[in-house]
């Protein structure tokens, strides 16, 4: 009977030979579509690969300004999807999930310094009400200096264990608090999780969100579903810069990577997307 194990390592290997070669074609030319990138924590002091380092956060930040890109909103970037109208010649989309404190007092100071803004998607149930997440008062600072906040749901449940009822409630409750304390359409989603279906998918839209980002990692093009936009995770590194680059510059070659550690060296439950 043949023995499963080496064969799972030939495939193992396998695999990451063809992300190396894939690597090597994509540095033969500049990669398309538009980088999304996602992050949630910017933080010295927690224990997680969501936490990306305030150094590490700098010098990404520098690096991004280093090489021309400009930040967009995502109003932006459906205003070029929808009517044509022109983007910068190098677009980054920078987002967060969940709306960490930590955005406001590491993250965006460090942005402002290098002229970026950013998106940042909020629980509403935990806004003012948990100290290790935004408060309105910083959230509106935000929003005066440029930036946007979408939603990321009441409470941050995967909205593909609700029923309909509570899924949309989850949905529609969180941009009706939010337009009322921002006075500003709120039109954008990030699923929790990154757990969706057609079903959430489709209600998505009814309730009236004009786009939903997921965390599929890759670039985005025109003519993607606007209700599944990938985006390309940032995390924790040993290093962080090489990794960083890898991922904005060599998008495909690090997805199938990231693809295949998912596979067969998934995290561990605690260090999961929040």
């Amino acid at each position: 009977m043949l023995n499963k194990s080496p064969v799972k390592k030939i495939l193992i290997v396998a695999c990451f030979l063809a992300a190396i070669i894939a690597a090597f074609f994509s540095l033969l030319s500049s990669p398309q579509g538009i980088p999304i990138l996602n992050y949630h924590m910017v933080d010295d002091q927690t224990d997680s690969r969501l936490a990306v380092g305030t150094e590490e956060f700098a010098a990404q930040m520098a690096y991004l300004k280093s090489r021309g890109y400009t930040s967009i909103t995502p109003d932006e970037l459906m205003q070029h999807w929808k009517k044509g109208v022109p983007l910068p010649e190098k677009p980054v989309l920078i987002t967060f999930d969940d709306g960490y404190k930590d955005n406001f007092t590491n993250a965006f100071p460090i942005m402002q310094q290098y002229g970026f803004t950013g998106t940042i998607f909020l629980i509403t149930d935990y806004i003012s009400n948990n100290e290790w997440y935004l408060n309105w008062e910083e959230i509106q600072a935000m929003q005066q200096r440029g930036f946007v906040f979408g939603s990321h749901t009441l409470s941050h449940t995967p909205l593909t264990t609700l029923s309909f009822a509570e899924a949309e409630k989850e949905l529609r409750e969180p941009r009706e608090i939010l337009e009322w304390r921002l006075t500003v359409p709120v039109t954008y989603l990030a699923y929790p999780t990154g757990a969706y279906n057609d079903s959430i998918r489709d209600l998505t839209k009814e309730v009236g969100y004009d786009a939903a980002f997921t965390v599929d990692f890759g670039r985005v093009f025109k003519g993607d579903d606007p209700y599944a936009l990938r985006r390309i995770p940032i995390f924790k590194s040993k290093m962080p810069l090489v990794n960083f680059y890898l991922r904005l510059e060599m998008t495909p070659a690090a997805a199938m990577l990231h693809n295949i550690k998912e596979k067969f060296w998934p995290a561990p439950p605690e260090e999961e997307e929040l």
